[in-house]
């Protein structure tokens, strides 16, 4: 692979969009990305924002690629393999795939087989640059291959290697479905002030700014989260009485079984989508 390879990504929706917006704020050349989508309107919009090539025949797209980036819809994801494999077959590109619940092993049969193949289980804080990203590659990957995957996907946020494909579910689980979990607990403490008499716009502006301020903390900190949780409660203060009243209601066993819950349907999902196709 050349040291600036050509990336195509097959589908332009959001997270397209979101991973080449990150390439180009991060030195990638927009002379070296093609795109590629049914329809021509969207894709035209996609050009004059990123400065990228693009082209309605995927096959055409996928020609010119190092990397093809596959970023459509799962339950498309059969058809617009099994057109592209003989392309594919005979350039033999990195494939990427981001689609949720399908497995390397049914992208890989789908494009004929053999092909080095990462799979990237991203979430929707990518769109604003903070994403967290687990990935998995198989055994036809090099590390040159790898390192490339995962400097684009550090263009967004963090991401993270597993060793063992199974571990995407647990990813998917985490924070593929977390940001679900804390724009809930956003609500109810929205909810809650406003209820108390804080104006709808103040709780709303606070409530983020906390949420933020303490993800940073964690982020920055040489403490755990138990001990951060700590440094903020007084005995017998105000804090200690909320997450008294947290632990005691069982949000511990509530965050378990719905991660479990979501683990679960990942799995399934996986099943459900291969046998479809």
């Amino acid at each position: 692979m050349s040291k600036s390879p050509v990336i195509s990504f097959i589908g332009a929706g959001n997270m397209a969009s979101a991973i080449i917006g990150g390439m180009l704020n991060n030195r990638f050349e927009a002379e070296n990305v093609w795109v590629s989508a049914p329809d021509d309107g969207h894709l035209q919009t996609v050009r004059s924002q990123f400065g990228v090539s693009v082209s309605t025949n995927n096959r055409y797209c996928v020609e010119q690629a190092d990397i093809v980036v596959l970023a459509v819809k799962p339950q498309v994801m059969a058809d617009v393999c099994r057109d592209i494999a003989p392309v594919v077959q005979n350039t033999r590109p990195l494939i990427v795939s981001i689609a949720a619940g399908l497995t390397a092993e049914t992208i890989d049969q789908w494009l004929g087989g053999g092909l080095p193949l990462v799979r990237v289980m991203p979430n929707t804080p990518s769109l604003v640059g903070k994403g967290a990203a687990g990935l998995f590659a198989n055994a036809k990957v090099s590390e040159e291959q790898k390192s490339m995957v995962q400097t684009v996907f550090e263009s967004i946020g963090t991401a993270l290697w597993v060793e063992d494909e199974n571990l995407l579910h647990g990813v998917t689980a985490l924070s593929g479905s977390g940001p679900a979990y804390f724009f809930l607990m956003l609500e109810a403490l929205e909810s809650a002030a406003t209820e108390a008499g804080v104006e709808p716009a103040t709780a709303r502006k606070l409530a983020i700014q906390t949420m933020a301020g303490a993800a940073e903390m964690a982020a920055n900190s040489e403490h755990d989260p138990a001990q951060l949780k700590r440094n903020v409660m007084s005995p017998g203060g105000t804090t200690e009485q909320a997450i008294n009243t947290f632990e005691d209601g069982g949000m511990r066993e509530l965050v378990k079984k719905a991660y479990d819950a979501a683990f679960t349907r990942s799995e399934e999902m996986a099943k459900e989508l291969a046998d479809k196709q």
